[in-house]
């Protein structure tokens, strides 16, 4: 374990921080031991507080975060009401409806995305700004909807929405022009894969939507031609295109290829199964249920009460309970917990979406960033952080002093590099025993980041204890420039626990 202030001191000049205690960068036969001691006593004591019932309906019909990514008109949105439609959670009456008024509207082609899109600026427009939520379920299944806003002007809004997933699926349009503009230089399909990557969305599906346009016909060649490029560049984000991606041919306007298989009369060439059928029979995701309990707010508003939304990263959460809110460390007791169905449930597990009505804490005293946690285990609030961070697009060379914005699970706070410490070797990711004086496009470095700006410190963890606390995306001038993942917390007295450290 770290000394609290280790690093502390180290200036902007590039100086280091002192290694581990031992000198190593990887930890000891015995370390390891240890820390598995002590992880596996967390999961012991938190076993304890899951019932029965909690594990056979985190078991039973598994709860799964899906969001809808890609570039602005490839058709998210009416994928998720086409889905909403096939699974029967919207009904024929309400789809007349929408029908009617996006006729009225002269926008007839997109009643299907209105189940999805909710406020009157997106009908109008015809582009999702928020992050939409639909929920939907299936024999084996629940699913929730998040719909990622496609335009660059909301990409921070996409971010939050990502951190909150289990799969994505990326929807490209296979209309000539269409696909050409997502996927170029300036088009949202890359950046919208970069972030799904960092956020931790480590499963993409991959539809290729718009099959049945005028200039493409279901033609195989087309399709063979939208996903080899995309393959070769998702690649090189570091997705395994064996394990990690899986690529359909569709045409959400239509509903072919969502619930049932595209017919062979259409696209003899196709043996892809249905975009349901494949979630339905995707491998179970790995759920932290045993961990002390975790959940970043995303919003908050006043309902009948102060209200708080989020998803559960870690542990159970249940009613009556006494919980910690950080970073003001306020004490926070469930009054009223709502699951994905807008129904009152007595608890949730970690993967689900929640809405909870809080004592001990009014709405303008809670900011996004906030985590809501187990008072036995708080999250750690820290200033600095030393990081694993690949730097992606960058105009010009970074070096001490560089300002940017931090994107972590719902917080956004403006950060600087303090200073960098090592540059990691391409393949081996062997780091360098002086500290790079400059670092640019490409490079995998490990820095030193300091929180500037709001409260001056952020709620994180070590990735590789809590993934989704310890992953993040670095913007700057409307752009994602790095991506990273905290390897070490530089504990100074604020933070809510002992000093963590670890090997990049």
């Amino acid at each position: 374990m770290e000394n609290a202030g280790a690093g502390a001191g180290a200036t902007a000049s590039g100086n280091t921080s002192p290694t581990t205690a031992s000198g190593r960068s990887s930890p000891s036969r015995a370390e390891q031991k240890a820390e598995a001691r002590r992880a596996d006593m967390v999961a012991h004591e938190q076993a304890a507080e899951v019932d029965e019932e909690a594990l056979e309906e985190m078991y039973g019909k598994e709860h799964v975060n899906v969001i809808f990514l890609g570039h602005v008109d490839a058709g998210k949105s009416t994928l998720g009401g086409s889905i909403l439609y096939a699974t029967g959670m919207v009904d024929e009456r309400t789809m007349e409806k929408y029908k009617r008024d996006a006729k009225d509207l002269g926008r007839e082609s997109w009643y299907l995305s209105w189940a999805l899109d909710q406020t009157k600026e997106e009908r109008a427009k015809g582009k999702t700004v928020e992050v939409g939520r639909g929920f939907f379920e299936t024999e084996k299944r629940r699913y929730s909807i998040l719909d990622a806003p496609g335009h660059k002007n909301f990409v921070p809004n996409m971010v939050s929405g990502a951190s909150q997933a289990d799969v994505g699926v990326l929807v490209i349009s296979a209309r000539k022009g269409e696909y050409e503009t997502g996927f170029e230089k300036g088009g949202q399909t890359r950046e919208h894969a970069v972030l799904a990557k960092t956020q931790g969305v480590n499963k993409l599906i991959i539809v290729v939507n718009k099959m049945d346009d005028p200039t493409v016909e279901w033609s195989e060649d087309r399709y063979k031609e939208c996903t080899a490029k995309l393959t070769t560049f998702l690649k090189g984000l570091g997705y395994n295109p064996k394990n990690d991606l899986t690529f359909m041919p569709i045409a959400a306007q239509q509903t072919l290829g969502i619930k049932t298989r595209v017919p062979k009369d259409l696209a003899p060439w196709n043996d892809s199964p249905s975009l349901l059928e494949y979630l339905d029979s995707m491998q179970t995701l790995e759920r932290k249920i045993n961990a002390p309990f975790m959940m970043p707010i995303a919003a908050k508003y006043r309902d009948m009460g102060t209200m708080i939304e989020g998803k559960i990263e870690a542990g159970v959460i249940r009613k009556e309970t006494k919980y910690l809110m950080m970073p003001n460390k306020a004490e926070i007791v469930i009054s009223a917990l709502y699951g994905e169905t807008e129904d009152e449930v007595e608890r949730a597990v970690c993967g689900e979406q929640v809405r909870l009505r809080i004592k001990g804490a009014e709405e303008e005293d809670i900011y996004p960033g906030f985590v809501l946690c187990s008072p036995k285990r708080p999250v750690h609030c820290v200033s600095a952080f030393e990081a694993q961070i690949r730097l992606l697009e960058l105009k010009s060379i970074l070096s001490a002093g560089f300002n940017c914005v931090l994107h972590i699970h719902s917080a956004t706070e403006e950060v600087t590099f303090a200073a960098l410490l090592h540059k990691l070797e391409p393949k081996t990711n062997r780091k360098s025993k002086k500290p790079p004086g400059f670092a640019k496009q490409g490079m995998n470095i490990v820095a030193r980041l300091e929180v500037q700006g709001g409260a001056g410190s952020v709620c994180v963890e070590r990735f590789e204890e809590y993934p989704q606390l310890g992953r993040f995306t670095l913007r700057d001038q409307g752009q994602t420039i790095a991506i990273g993942k905290i390897t070490k917390l530089i504990l100074d007295g604020t933070g809510g626990g002992e000093g963590q450290g670890g090997g990049a």
